[in-house]
């Protein structure tokens, strides 16, 4: 089970799984921050650095003066956990409730329904 992470965590780690290379540098981390318009002091950073890689999201490898991070969790494998969650604590395991809230709700932007409806016919014809 992949465990939560703060708001703060989830920013960190939205910028290394956004990186095209295989592992960041901390200055890549403190730029893209900063882009995102929240910036971090540098002692901030390692904290949340450290608390990730004690959660087995990151690792670290010491190059120089340097740590190189490599994320140890996919963001895809986080967003599959963090649904399954969500869809046990809010609708007590029910995907169905869930994406009747979303039309029921009109909470789906335009082309969104057609979309879904497309994913669930295409998932049907998979055996």
């Amino acid at each position: 089970m992949v465990q939560q992470i703060s708001d703060a965590e989830l920013e960190i780690m939205k910028i290394i799984w956004g990186n095209p290379a295989e592992v960041t540098l901390f200055p890549y981390i403190m730029d893209g921050l900063a882009a995102r318009g929240r910036p971090c002091q540098k002692n901030t950073l390692i904290v949340l650095l450290s608390r990730l890689m004690n959660k087995g999201f990151l690792s670290a490898r010491k190059i120089g003066r340097h740590n190189e991070y490599t994320p140890l969790v996919s963001e895809t494998e986080y967003q599959t956990a963090q649904t399954r969650h969500f869809l046990n604590k809010i609708y007590e395991g029910s995907a169905k409730g869930l994406v009747s809230n979303l039309i029921m709700g009109d909470l789906l932007a335009d082309g969104e329904y057609e979309e879904l409806k497309r994913l669930l016919e295409k998932g049907k014809e998979q055996p």
